[in-house]
């Protein structure tokens, strides 16, 4: 199982003095030339993070609030903000910031969430010299309403897994942080979650 210690955000905002998570860990598939990294950080009113991926041929079809960004190139963080409950926040964009937002224990109970407006995530979007990659932030207040107790303060311990996934791609692959155990495609198993400290 993966840890990570996450930094609060630095002021001014520099997403190159983060250290980068690698999503390199490869299942299902066979060699792929892609891979992915996070960056991740925090204050006391949002988690603010930053999926990259390295990756030649985008598939970019979805968009809309129905869309399936995972059969898309696809980045992915999956959230689990206490300990004490099973339940994860799973965030799934593809390169057009086409959003899946879920909330679950796992795959057979999840429910997917349509906000009113999703700019509440200030989700961004780019092309990059490797790839691309997809910037946004989880506002506490929202984190709060599915997890009443939740503070985004140091010493708080949360458990998750970023993700790099293309289920209908050129080379369909499946990448994580945190090491999964799972013999079949399955992001969905909090318990290969790793663990995020706020410092």
């Amino acid at each position: 199982m993966k840890t990570a210690n996450i930094i609060q955000r630095p002021n001014p905002m520099d997403w190159d003095v983060l250290e980068p998570l690698p999503i390199t860990q490869l299942y299902w598939s066979g060699p792929v030339d892609i891979c992915g990294e996070a960056k991740i950080c925090y204050d006391s009113t949002a988690i603010y993070i930053q999926l990259s991926a390295n990756e030649k041929h985008i598939r970019a079809e979805h968009t809309g609030a129905l869309g399936m960004p995972c059969e898309d190139s696809c980045l992915e963080f999956f959230l689990a903000p206490d300990e004490k409950d099973k339940r994860y926040l799973n965030f799934e964009f593809n390169p057009n910031a086409c959003m899946y937002l879920g909330i679950g224990s796992s795959i057979r109970d999840l429910v997917r969430l349509l906000p009113e407006d999703a700019t509440l995530f200030q989700p961004y979007a780019e092309q990059t010299q490797e790839g691309w990659k997809i910037t946004f932030q989880i506002p506490v207040s929202f984190i709060r309403f599915f997890f009443p107790d939740f503070t985004a303060s140091p010493g708080k311990c949360m458990r998750g897994n970023f993700y790099k996934c293309g289920d209908k791609t050129q080379a369909p692959h499946f990448l994580s942080w945190s090491e999964l155990s799972s013999p079949v495609p399955d992001f969905h198993r909090s318990c290969d979650f790793g663990v995020l400290y706020l410092g």
